[in-house]
């Protein structure tokens, strides 16, 4: 069934100029995406184990390491209008490694919607007990993600301006309700509370947990009308996630002496420490689904050539990560997704390498890009990609020093850039690309929410 690309969120085909949105709603969605419970617990693991200036200097290289990824990822996405599944059939892949590129995004980010459901239902099971089993609302907290997402990019900005304001208040509150029995300075100046821990291996965990957010940014950043405000939502967006809900986890951990940031804020604040729970999970989990339904869509349709309606996959991928929740099996795929992950780092290597650097298949981005249209054609299968993908990943997973992602991201470059120079950087076959069906504007118009914004 043929599907008009504006009404499917662009996940086919570029997004339209007069789609794209103003920087700030985008910044307040990135900052949702990072100021996250995750983030919580990072400052609180950073707390424990660190004074509170190395803490802030940990969060500072490891902040200024995502920014600089998102930015030039970013940077890329927003000329091309492209999310990060499609963009890799020009970026180095070709269109076999573009579809392993969404296979590998489809399944990792919709197994963490579903790690993320759960944690959440045992929040809402503790905030409520005795209401339901955990198993339902862990159905009921995915499936309310799922409907949201549904609406795409319009809807996930809707949730971001509820939760982020929501969760900054909340936040707020329990820092005072917990360190009023505290003197500030000597939590500032006192030394960590548990064991210690490098500040190189604090920036480590800084941009390794945020790395995979970092290498899918052209999933958001394709809407965004400028360079300048992908730099500009992309830094006000983790600095501020990073150092407000980092560093307000670094004063729980020093005041309680813990790094159990969840005891810390449900014990002294009860039903509001519940509720940051739960709206930190929300604000993380709608762009868990998003991007793993547009990697889905770009795998089948490379794959069998079949183009899959947005919205459908969306539910159908809602319903089986909150399934899969309830029932429980994904509570033993956690240490899977981690394995996976370090498949991430080398996908954005190999992009920015190929498109700033190579070139092979710039000329064909540059030339449909005026027409707003895809590439008429795509490298079938670059085996020269898919080697130095597997070798950096391999390093990511073995090297046990210094930051593994960033490493294995640098080596990737490295190593692409050396076999673009060798000339081994060729594609083998070629595929016709399928244009989706343009879309007037008042067919545009005529779908609720996803008009076009000027």
């Amino acid at each position: 069934m043929a599907t008009t690309a504006h009404a499917d969120d662009f996940a086919l085909s570029r997004v339209r100029p007069e789609a794209r949105k103003p920087w700030f709603g985008i910044a307040v969605q990135r900052f949702g995406q990072v100021s996250a419970l995750s983030q919580f617990l990072l400052g609180a693991t950073l707390g424990y184990s660190m004074t509170f200036g190395e803490a802030f200097l940990a969060l500072l290289l490891g902040s200024i390491i995502l920014e600089v990824i998102m930015c030039i990822v970013g940077i890329i996405g927003q000329k091309e209008g492209l999310n990060t599944a499609l963009l890799a059939r020009w970026t180095g892949f070709g269109e076999v490694g573009a579809s392993l590129v969404g296979l590998a995004i489809g399944i990792s980010l919709i197994g963490w919607f579903g790690i993320q459901s759960a944690i959440s239902a045992e929040s809402l099971d503790a905030l409520l007990p005795g209401v339901m089993p955990i198993w339902a609302w862990s159905l009921l907290f995915g499936l309310a993600v799922t409907a949201i997402v549904a609406f795409g990019f319009k809807g996930m900005q809707w949730l971001a301006n509820i939760t982020v304001p929501l969760f900054l208040i909340l936040v707020g509150w329990s820092i005072i309700s917990e360190l009023v029995d505290h003197d500030l300075g000597e939590l500032v100046t006192g030394p960590a509370p548990g064991p210690t821990m490098s500040v190189w291996a604090g920036t480590g965990i800084v941009a390794g947990g945020l790395i995979v957010g970092a290498i899918i940014t052209a999933d958001m950043t394709r809407f965004n009308r400028s360079r300048a405000d992908v730099i500009k939502q992309t830094v006000v967006g983790v600095s501020l996630g990073e150092f407000v809900i980092g560093l307000a986890g670094v004063l729980l951990a020093h005041a309680a002496a813990s790094g159990n940031i969840v005891a810390i804020v449900t014990s002294s604040i009860g039903f509001v420490g519940l509720i940051i729970v739960i709206t930190g999970t929300l604000k993380i989990n709608d762009w868990n689904l998003y991007s793993s339904t547009l990697g889905l869509v770009n795998f089948i349709s490379t794959a069998f050539s079949k183009n899959l309606h947005r919205v459908t996959t969306t539910i159908v991928l809602g319903v089986v990560g909150s399934i899969l929740a309830a029932v429980g099996i994904l509570g033993q795929f956690s240490g899977f997704l981690i394995i996976l992950g370090v498949a991430f780092p080398p996908i954005a290597g190999i992009m920015v390498a190929e498109y700033f650097i190579v070139r092979r298949w710039r000329p064909e981005l540059d030339a449909s890009r005026e027409t707003g249209r895809l590439p008429e054609t795509a490298p079938r299968i670059v085996p020269a990609t898919l080697v130095i993908w597997l070798v950096s990943a391999l390093a990511g997973y073995v090297i046990t020093w210094g930051i593994p992602p960033v490493l294995s991201l640098i080596l990737s470059m490295v190593l692409y850039v050396i076999a673009g120079k060798l000339g081994w950087v060729r594609g083998i076959g070629t595929a016709r690309t399928a244009q989706p069906e343009l879309e007037t504007d008042a067919a545009a118009d005529a779908v609720p929410g996803l008009g076009a914004t000027h």
